[in-house]
Parts: structure tokens; sequence; C-alpha cells
């Protein structure tokens, strides 16, 4: 039981790390592809809801600002994933989430179950976005093996 309490389990960091690329590297690409219209219920008009709904929040320059949004979680998620420019990735869609938490969830709280949904679901990815970028890529990742390191 100590082990499991306190046991060193470093040799799975590489494993671990892969995982954690894995499943947050691909939940960003479902949300840049959402955007778009590609997944989820925006169909054809989903980018286009998603500026009017960044101009009802009052953003400047709405129009780029979604482009820039889509374009972090699609490609952001894609290099994650692949573990491919890894740190620079991580830190690109952080900010784009704490932006979404300070603007797109303003007035809402915490708990995105409330009305207006929180801040959680942002807030809590963009911490862990973080925490990647501090652990770095790990060694199964494109960045280990085009560059060294581990």
């Amino acid at each position: 039981m100590n082990t499991l309490l306190t046991g060193d389990f470093s040799q799975a960091l590489p494993a671990s790390i892969l995982i954690l690329r894995a499943f947050v590297g691909s939940c960003l690409i479902v949300h840049g592809l959402g955007k778009l219209g590609i997944v989820g219920p925006g169909g054809a008009n989903a980018m286009q809801g998603f500026i009017g709904w960044l101009q009802s929040l009052g953003v400047p320059f709405a129009a780029v600002q979604a482009r820039m949004a889509m374009l972090a979680e699609l490609v952001g998620g894609i290099l994650i994933l692949l573990g491919l420019l890894y740190r620079p990735a991580a830190i690109v869609c952080m900010i784009t989430l704490i932006v979404a938490a300070v603007i797109g969830h303003k007035g809402g709280g915490y708990l995105i179950t409330n009305n207006p949904p929180g801040n959680e679901y942002a807030l809590n990815l963009a911490v862990i976005l973080l925490v990647m970028a501090l652990l770095g890529p790990g060694t199964y990742s494109l960045d280990t093996r085009l560059f060294g390191g581990n």
C-alpha cells in the first residue's frame, strides 16, 4: 500500500506525458473543428455564430479573433498531439483558453453549469496546459526525436 501512495513512478512519466498529449491535443483539435462546423451542432454557420457571439461580447476585430482562436486550437492541438513545437503550442493554447475564461465566460463564475456558463473548463484546461509546458513534450515526441533531449 505504501508503494501505491508514495512510491516512485517516475518510470511511467514518458508514457503519462504521451497519454496527456494525446487527450489534450485531441480535445483542442475537436474544439477547433467545431468552430469550422466539422463537428458539433454549429454546422456550416459555426464560424459565423462564433464571430457573432464574440461581437456580442464587445470583442474587437471579432472575425480575426475567432479565426485566431480556431487556428490556435486546431494547429496547437495537432502540434501538442505530435509533440512538435510542443511548448510554444501549449503556451499559445493556454493563452487562448485564458482569454476564453476571462472574456468568454465573464460573469459566469467558476462552474460550467452556471447560467451563463462559468470558466471552469477553460480555466482548468489552461492550467493543465501550463503544467504540460513545464513538463515538456516527453520521450515519445517529435521534438525529442528531432532536437534531442528526453
